[in-house]
């Protein structure tokens, strides 16, 4: 097969591919640094003639053309596998939904559901020799949104990295209808979510403190997960693995400080295994042609039976509060979305059920609101409208800086014990008051 020729057959302007989308039609936008540019911009001039058109992505780095228009809602819905800040700003104009899903069913919904994308249109890296489109770091479910789409659009940026995998980590010309070449802006950076703070750094240090050689880690994003991360590059720790669901700056340390060779791990020995990878150039540099790197599927990087099967397995993740019950919440504040559930509980899961495995829920034990109360992130129950992540029998290890507890199997008044030892002084008192309430609470509050 003659690839050149294939390939100026199907190449076409970023004009001709928005004509495409219809209305009603379901149309699949790449995710995270995949979502197309070229495309987008012209088919936010063409989405004012239709309606009912849904778009599904998420993790948007930049606000798409197609956010910009004259009252969207009467056009669009932007339904989102997992939100982030500009996302939560599209709900409060009527036309951004959150779409909750266990994150490692992707895959299995677009291939298993009646709603399939009628088009799908992403960023990929420029066609190699053997005739692939790479999906740079997201191989994640994009391949089963292709093969399910009715129309395959894939808008070339020379500036995608090409990340290394063996499945599902790309698309062959002969599964593309139509090609269109962008003007290969540079790829969307993700912050970490700022410096770490000093909380960040003595919760970070309770973690370390946990970990053994020749872990394989999962990281979340932010400044806790990060501050880890740095203290892992700091440690005498060696012969660490890599197995994550979003591969992060702090990953690009750890391996620079020479403690990752994956050398313990129990399958993708010496790779290092994400879903997606989000961050500055440096990741981005990183994961480009990298061997040792192993882009591959969410329903296989977040598979229980993936996690579990590979020792001493670490997972490190943020949330948002927690109640006296134990149960977590990492995707809202209240019923104002905040994130998505991601892959947060097949970790918490996955790790437990790993030999030697421990799950960390990390936060800081308290915050500041917008006029400088301090209000405490372990309440005594979660504040209505809240989203259970993980539930109270699953938690395993919860820390702030004030200490780091094991939950696993502890009685509902041990649990609520060991919870509020963790939480902030000033607030403790008064948890143990809402404890005695619940019938939670069993020793006097000195």
């Amino acid at each position: 097969m003659d690839f050149k020729q294939l390939y100026d057959q199907k190449l076409t302007t970023a004009f001709d591919a928005a004509k495409v989308v219809k209305s009603g039609d379901w149309v699949d936008y790449g995710w995270t640094v995949t979502t197309p540019v070229a495309v987008d911009a012209e088919l936010a001039k063409r989405l004012p003639e239709l309606t009912d058109v849904n778009f599904r992505g998420g993790i948007l780095m930049w606000v798409p053309e197609i956010f910009k228009i004259d009252e969207p809602a009467k056009h669009m819905t932007w339904n989102s596998w997992h939100m982030s800040g500009i996302e939560r700003k599209a709900i409060a104009q009527g036309f951004s939904y959150y779409a909750p899903i266990r994150y490692s069913e992707l895959p299995r919904y677009y291939r298993e559901s009646q709603n399939k994308p009628d088009v799908a249109i992403m960023q990929v890296a420029p066609m190699d020799e053997h005739g692939y489109f790479n999906f740079g770091p997201s191989a994640s479910h994009l391949m089963a949104a292709c093969e399910t789409a009715k129309v395959v659009i894939v808008e070339v940026n020379e500036n995608m990295p090409r990340c290394l995998g063996g499945t599902e980590e790309a698309i062959h010309i002969s599964k593309v209808d139509m090609i269109v070449e962008g003007d290969n802006p540079n790829i969307a950076e993700m912050g970490g979510g700022g410096p770490a703070t000093e909380v960040d750094e003595a919760v970070a240090k309770l973690i370390v403190n946990e970990l053994c050689d020749g872990a394989c880690l999962q990281l979340g994003i932010g400044g806790m997960p990060n501050a880890v991360g740095s203290l892992i590059a700091k440690s005498d720790l060696k012969d660490l693995g890599v197995h994550t669901e979003m591969y992060v700056d702090a990953f690009v340390d750890i391996a620079n400080a020479g403690k990752i060779t994956g050398a313990k791990k129990n399958i993708d020995k010496f790779r290092q295994t994400y879903a997606f990878g989000a961050g500055t150039k440096k990741l981005y540099d990183y994961l480009d042609n990298n061997p040792e790197c192993m882009s591959a599927p969410v329903d296989y990087t977040n598979d229980i039976r993936s996690i579990s099967a590979l020792d001493n397995f670490m997972s490190i993740n943020n949330c948002v509060n927690v109640d006296l019950f134990g149960q977590v919440n990492a995707e809202s504040a209240g019923t104002k979305n905040i994130s998505g559930a991601g892959g947060q509980l097949d970790f918490v899961l996955g790790a437990y059920l790993s030999k030697g495995g421990k799950s960390f829920i990390c936060c800081s034990s308290t915050f500041k609101t917008k006029d400088g109360q301090l209000k405490s992130r372990i309440l005594p129950t979660l504040d209505n409208g809240s989203i259970v992540t993980d539930t109270r029998a699953n938690i395993h290890y919860f820390v702030t800086e004030y200490g780091l507890v094991n939950l696993k199997g502890l009685s509902t008044w041990q649990k609520c014990e060991a919870i509020i030892s963790v939480a902030h002084p000033d607030f403790r008192d008064e948890l143990i008051k809402e404890a005695e309430k619940m019938n939670i609470w069993r020793r006097s509050n000195k």
